[in-house]
């Protein structure tokens, strides 16, 4: 599917919801990651409804927001100037299959940045790594289970473990070190208010030379 199909796909997407009003939530595993960290520089890989890159800019953080859609860069942009936070975020939008935003980041933050389509995802993550500054940190956050109110819904699905996930990177050792690989498990709460456990795959990499 070529990028015309992308950003139809996830425009179409973005447009059948209500625009926020107010920030959306952060997701639980970068509020995690950066409790107590110095702001910085932060990239936000597959920005959508903004939670993540409104949080970071609240603590302090500059972030550069960017999605396939810009419905959803166009939104955040504007919530974010409303919010008085227009000064801390930068928009842009970009198929990632295509081409990666410029600059180099304290913080690269991709938050279940799955898609239906065609993607390869090693390479937008590899990019993601050669973004960081020395001393920076690559978050990859990825679904580890099917929750009740998933798109997908196939008992077949494989998730890859985060341990798989950086072998696919294919990192050298000498510049980039794995400092977390794990599979919590956590309360998740669904668009219609119901609530499940799920498992996150949770991968951080140090960029150290």
């Amino acid at each position: 599917m070529n990028s015309t199909d992308a950003t139809t796909f996830w425009d179409d997407l973005y447009a059948t919801r209500p625009a926020a009003t107010d920030a959306p939530s952060a997701n639980a595993r970068l509020a995690e990651t950066v409790d107590g960290v110095q702001p910085g520089t932060a990239l936000d890989l597959g920005c959508g409804a903004g939670g993540d890159a409104l949080f970071l800019a609240r603590r302090g953080w500059r972030v550069t927001a960017v999605d396939v859609s810009a419905v959803a860069t166009g939104r955040l942009a504007d919530l974010a100037q409303r919010l008085g936070l227009g000064d801390r975020i930068r928009t842009a939008t970009h198929d990632l299959g295509e081409t990666f935003p410029d600059g180099s980041f304290d913080l690269v933050s991709a938050q279940y940045l799955h898609t239906p389509l065609p993607l390869d995802r090693d390479a937008v993550l590899r990019a993601a790594a050669g973004a960081l500054r020395p001393g920076g940190l690559l978050l990859v956050v990825d679904h580890g289970s099917i929750a009740p109110w998933s798109w997908n819904q196939d008992p077949d699905t494989h998730f890859p473990a985060p341990a798989e996930i950086a072998a696919g990177l294919d990192l050298d050792p000498a510049g980039w070190t794995v400092e977390r690989a794990d599979a919590p498990r956590r309360i998740a709460t669904g668009p219609d208010g119901s609530t499940a456990e799920v498992v996150d795959h949770v991968l951080t990499i140090r960029r150290t030379a």
